[in-house]
Order: C-alpha cells, then structure tokens, then sequence
C-alpha cells in the first residue's frame, strides 16, 4: 500500500473546493437523483473501486454518488494539468475520498498516483484515457483476477481499450461510457465546444472573431468546437482523413482541406482527433508568425511538441499556459497548455449541466457491469439502450421539460405489417 492516504498540492483550499462542488451540484440535478437511489439500494456495496478522472467539481459530484452506492473509493487524476486542487482537498477534507492529484505534477508523479490509486486493490476501475488499465495491464498483472469490470469516460481511452480487446490483452470487461448517446450526443459536442473555446479565449485574450480557425477532425468533439467557433465569428476550416465526416463538415458550411493546406492561412489550430502528429513539422514550418496552436484531445501527442522545440531557437512564457516558440526565421507560434487538454488546462473544463449526464452514465454503468459480470466476456461494451434512454429522461424532466407518449395504437401500429398506403 501506499505510505500515504492522499497526495495533494494544499489542504487549506479544501473550503473553497466545497463551495464550489457545491456550486456545479445545482447543475447536475440527474446525478442528484441517482444518488438519492443509490443511498437506498447500495447497488456497489463492497466494490472496491480506483477512478483515474479529471479531478475537477463535476467528479467530486460522481465521486458522491459512488459513496453513497456503497463504493469505497479512491481518485487520481487522468492528466497532469487538470486537476483543480481546491477539489482535490475537498475530497479529502469534506468527502473522505483518498485523492491522489496535484495540477502540474511531472510525468513521475503522475503514474506514481496512478500505482497509488492501484494500491486499493480494486475490484472495478473508471478509467478517463485508460492509463488506469493500461497501467494495471502493464505493471499489476497479479491484481487483474481482482478486477470484476471496468469503466471508460473518453473517446480515446475506448480506442486504447479496443486496440486491447482485438489483439486479445484486455482482460476484463469494460464499458464504453463515451459511447452512450447522452454521452457523446452531448459531453462531447456541446461540452467539448464550448469548454475548449473558453480555454483558447482564457489563455489568450485573443478575438476569435474574423480569425481562420482551424479544426483538425470532425468527430463529435471536433464538431462542438467548429460549431462554437463559427457563432464566435471565426472562419472555420475542417481536416479530415474520414471521406463521411469531410463531407458532413463541408455540408455544415465550412471550408474542408488537408492541414498541410490549411496550415499556412490558420491563425488558431486545435485538434481533437484522438491521433498522433496531427500537426507535425512540415505544417510549423509554413504557419504564420504568431499562430496559436491548442489540443483538446485527451493525451498532448496530437501535436508534435518534439519537434517544434527542435525547431525553436528559444522559447518563452509571455502569458499563463502559453508557450511561445521563436523559430530561427523570426517566426513565433504558440503552444497553448503544454499541448494538454487546454479546456482544462486553462479553463474549468466542461459546464456541471452537461457532465450530470456523462456521469450518470457512469454510475448507472458501473451499477450494470457489476450486477451483469458474470455474463460479460473481456471486451468492450457499449452501455445498454435503456439506461441511455432513462437518463435522457430524468435531464428533460430535470429541465422542466415533458414530451408526448405513444398511444396503444401507434404502438401497434408501429410493430405491425399489414398496414400500408
């Protein structure tokens, strides 16, 4: 076990993170009612589980729900650069969850929280970006006959997790949190667009009104960020390796061309692809002098960092979260977040009204990989229809909102044949 119960950066901030879980929980009236049924069923008592999440307002709120399902818990952050610190005392201080996460920890650090939070023994993981189970995968294979399921939050740790499945190496079952509709319908589009918009903004002060933006990807996040940057008013170009999404994007009204292309008319580029060397070195060496260049995928290789500091002569700070690299030429192009997910790097991350869902998905989901183990065989899943289907309910009830029902006789009318012209 590990010699400390937590790891955090200052537990004098722990008030301040409580005001402010308290702040987002207005906003997450979904997962309020899911714990409320949780504190009666205890649908995860006895399940020992270790999370690797964003450490943020919004997981303090899952990590409640958890609690009170029964779980005994324990936290470490999913990236180097998200965790807000005043959250992470809280949890220890206010919550009593073991939380290992400081914001700006080293590589070393950070997968020494991650073997700490393995420490617990879980019998379940949730995992943002699957270093979790790759970890566990990797270093702890002694613990894997532990492990009953897991968990999965993002788009590229289910990547990972199939990569996994298919060469036969992952051996447990795993849920596809991401992939649930009120997941990435929603978290992904609305969530990631505006969150990553309110980092570039944050970090720069730049206008984005009037500028070239440009996209690389048009996945369900990709799509977020193109949609909000237009309403800002910027001129948006999408790269796509996808024909299908190359021509939904181009339907949608903007413009569509490789990067090497759009690289030396962009004044703001962000990535959310889930790839590596999305923008590499041929496109820094043909940008303009002083463009931006953010990631908002979930790991920072997405950007080629290497070798733009190759390339750099010297590099510089002018602001919080840029860095600021001068080429031989004379060019400067600026790295936002370490290339880190920059709508948590230099913002909050994602609204409270938006992640109720995606961390009802993951309560609820965590209750149904436990509860249906024993049918499950080592591959990935995707959350069943009907749990989608109830959360989708409770945030339109939540929102004061009401729909129609079908009448017995459009639902016959729906499951029959005979009927025609």
């Amino acid at each position: 076990m590990s010699d400390k119960e937590y790891d955090v950066k200052d537990m004098s901030l722990a008030e301040q993170g409580r005001n402010r879980i308290e702040w987002a929980e207005k906003e997450m009236l979904v997962l309020r009612a899911i714990r409320e049924r949780f504190e009666t069923e205890k649908p995860l008592k006895g399940t020992r589980m270790s999370g690797c999440l964003h450490i943020t307002t919004e997981t303090a709120n899952l990590a409640r729900t958890l609690v009170a399902g029964g779980a005994d818990l324990v936290l470490c952050g999913s990236n180097p650069l998200s965790t807000q610190d005043d959250v992470a005392a809280a949890l220890v201080s206010y919550f009593e969850v073991p939380t290992y996460a400081i914001k700006g920890e080293d590589n070393e650090t950070y997968y020494a929280h991650i073997r700490a939070a393995l420490d617990h023994r879980p019998s379940m993981t949730m995992d943002d970006g699957a270093d979790l189970v790759s970890t566990l995968h990797k270093e702890r294979t002694d613990q894997i006959p532990d492990v009953i399921a897991g968990t999965e939050e993002t788009t590229t740790g289910v990547i990972r997790l199939k990569a996994m499945a298919q060469d036969g190496a992952l051996r447990f079952p795993v849920l596809a949190v991401n992939d649930a509709e009120t997941k990435h319908l929603f978290d992904n589009r609305y969530g990631t667009g505006q969150s990553t918009l309110d980092g570039v903004i944050r970090a720069t002060n730049l206008l984005i009104a009037g500028r070239v933006l440009v996209v690389a990807g048009y996945g369900w996040c990709s799509r977020g960020i193109a949609m909000r940057a237009q309403g800002l008013g910027a001129n948006v170009i999408v790269t796509e390796v996808d024909p299908l999404r190359a021509l939904e994007a181009l339907m949608d009204g903007f413009r569509v061309m490789p990067m090497h292309e759009a690289a030396p008319i962009g004044d703001i580029f962000i990535t959310a692809t889930g790839d590596i060397n999305v923008i590499d070195r041929h496109h820094f060496e043909v940008m303009k002098d002083g463009a931006v260049v953010a990631n908002s995928g979930h790991f920072n290789v997405e950007i080629n960092i290497p070798a733009l500091e190759k390339m750099a002569v010297e590099i510089r700070q002018p602001r919080a979260f840029v860095d600021q690299y001068w080429l031989s030429d004379g060019r400067r192009i600026h790295l936002l977040g370490e290339g880190r997910l920059v709508n948590l790097v230099a913002a909050e991350g994602h609204p409270a009204s938006v992640m109720d869902m995606s961390f009802a998905n993951q309560a609820l989901g965590a209750a149904y990989m436990l509860s249906n183990a024993d049918q499950l065989e080592n591959k990935v899943y995707v959350i069943p229809e009907e749990v989608d289907q109830e959360i989708a309910r409770l945030k339109l009830e939540t929102m004061g909102v009401h729909i129609d029902t079908l009448t017995p006789e459009q639902e016959k009318y729906l499951t029959s044949w005979e009927e025609g012209t």
